[in-house]
């Protein structure tokens, strides 16, 4: 997209941002309370709810910091040659010419259906009305939504001001394009789609994922069978903080936190064809990490006391 004499037209972020940081927030401090007391609690029940406590907090932490994220980056952009929507990952770029019609949903004769999951600050999805079809909801808020219909698709977008979107479209309209342009759609699950088809990605995502799991499987198994085991040491290398043995779940979910994060980060890079090196970087280091955890609780549990 040309950037040049460009309407720029950013959807209200404040309060979805806030909101979605409070929930992280919380989500990160039931998390960190259920690791905190695991470390303490011995094998039994008290051991489950802690551990579930804390995987069940930490799950939906990645989708609501990447919807956070694409909050942030959100915007909509026009000039002479194409409307881009940008959240996230998320981009569509359509050349102007492609646009039917731009118009605010407070003009339909039949409401329109909101998508069900929807967080102020993160109204995405797909709904089905029974005059325009299928509408995709790329927006911030509910409010002030404004349509843009092509022959393929209806989006809903919800810019900050949108009657001076409106205004800027008919004028970019009047003036006729410079440039023809090209249409471009791209989804997050594109940038997996398109990584996955590399061999020595596939490789180091595979045996990242499989050093963990097998990590987890045998400090499962070990876990039951020690009474006690050491977790830190003295300058001479000798044991001087004896634990009990629960403490060794801290590592596999170490490890795999970590693995997540390089994953992500990866995938972050390998979007532009100049970072993509980085990211096999990245995900070289994560799988590296499995191994030295495994290490690590070799080392322990194999330590006299």
């Amino acid at each position: 997209m040309d950037t040049t004499k460009v309407g720029h037209f950013p959807p209200s972020k404040r309060y979805g941002l806030i909101l979605h940081g409070v929930i992280l927030l919380v989500l990160g401090g039931i998390s960190g309370y259920g690791f905190l007391n695991l470390t303490r609690a011995e094998v039994g029940p008290s051991f489950v709810v802690y551990l579930l406590m804390a995987l069940l907090a930490f799950a939906p932490m990645p989708f609501f910091g990447y919807r956070a994220y694409a909050l942030f980056k959100a915007d909509y952009y026009i000039d002479r040659d194409s409307l881009a929507m940008l959240w996230g990952l998320r981009v569509e770029d359509i050349p102007l010419t492609d646009i039917e019609w731009v118009r605010p949903a407070t003009d339909l004769s039949h409401p329109l259906a909101l998508p069900r999951f929807r967080l102020p600050g993160s109204v995405l999805g797909t709904r089905r009305h029974p005059d325009l079809g299928l509408v995709e909801f790329i927006a911030s808020s509910s409010r002030n939504l404004i349509l843009i219909a092509t022959a393929k698709r209806i989006f809903a977008i919800s810019p900050r001001d949108p009657a001076a979107l409106v205004r800027t479209f008919a004028r970019a309209t009047e003036l006729g394009s410079l440039t023809p342009a090209e249409p471009k759609s791209v989804y997050p699950s594109f940038i997996v789609t398109q990584a996955w088809e590399s061999p020595a990605a596939r490789f180091l995502w595979m045996s990242g994922f499989l050093l963990n799991l097998g990590l987890v499987v045998w400090v499962s198994i070990l876990i039951p069978s020690l009474e006690r085991v050491p977790f830190g040491f003295d300058a001479f290398g000798k044991p001087n903080d004896i634990t009990s043995s629960a403490r060794l779940i801290l590592l596999p979910l170490i490890s795999s936190l970590m693995f997540v994060t390089g994953l992500t980060g990866g995938l972050y890079f390998y979007r532009w064809e100049n970072t993509r090196p980085l990211s096999f970087i990245i995900w070289l280091s994560s799988m590296v990490c499995a191994v030295l955890f495994l290490v690590a609780v070799l080392f322990l549990v194999t330590t006299p006391l």
